[in-house]
């Protein structure tokens, strides 16, 4: 199948690099197409202004900023989000990707006053987040978790209706040990090498 990893993380000697490389490379050896889109490093422009939104809802005038982008949504069959949970959620880089990139008309079909908005991104048939997350288990339940209901409800919305998803997170991060994180990559591989 064609996976899309879409990696947010400022620095490329980060643990998320380890995290990235342990997914893509679990990808390869299943035998997937792997495509890798480092958000940061790219130098993707997460803001979206005043003109790009006034043509937001317009089809195909919404497309020509992010078309490259957009591309590699309707390419993939497996999208995996590599990031860090910062302050319960994914970081403004990610965010302002998916406000930018998910478009109307080419990834969903906007609602009407009789019929809510429908899927545009059927070609997707797996969603994965992988993220570390300085909380722990318990307070990231009890805050609800706001990144993986924007990624694993939210935009599963859009995909393929019998679409699966699954959550990694390392929690604790900033108390994690070698031991740990080992632990985790280890958990990614094995899960990821099963897609």
């Amino acid at each position: 199948m064609r996976a899309l990893v879409v990696f947010a993380h400022p620095v490329p000697e980060s643990f998320g690099a380890a995290v990235r490389d342990t997914v893509v490379g679990a990808l390869k050896r299943s035998g997937h197409e792997v495509r890798l889109l480092d958000l940061y490093a790219s130098g993707f422009n997460p803001v979206m202004g005043a003109d790009e939104r006034r043509v937001y809802n317009d089809p195909v005038v919404n497309e020509v900023p992010i078309a490259e982008h957009l591309a590699h949504i309707k390419w993939c069959e497996i999208l995996v989000f590599v990031y860090p949970t910062w302050w319960f959620s994914p970081p403004a880089m990610l965010k302002g990707w998916l406000e930018r990139v998910w478009v109307p008309h080419a990834t969903f079909v906007m609602p009407t006053a009789t019929r809510g908005s429908r899927p545009g991104m059927k070609n997707i048939r797996r969603l994965a987040v992988v993220t570390t997350c300085g909380a722990s288990w318990t307070l990231s339940k009890i805050i609800g978790e706001p990144g993986r209901r924007i990624l694993l409800r939210g935009i599963r919305t859009l995909c393929h209706p019998l679409c699966r998803t699954s959550y990694m997170a390392h929690y604790k991060m900033d108390s994690s040990t070698p031991e740990s994180r080992a632990r985790y990559l280890a958990k990614v591989d094995r899960k990821i090498g099963r897609f």
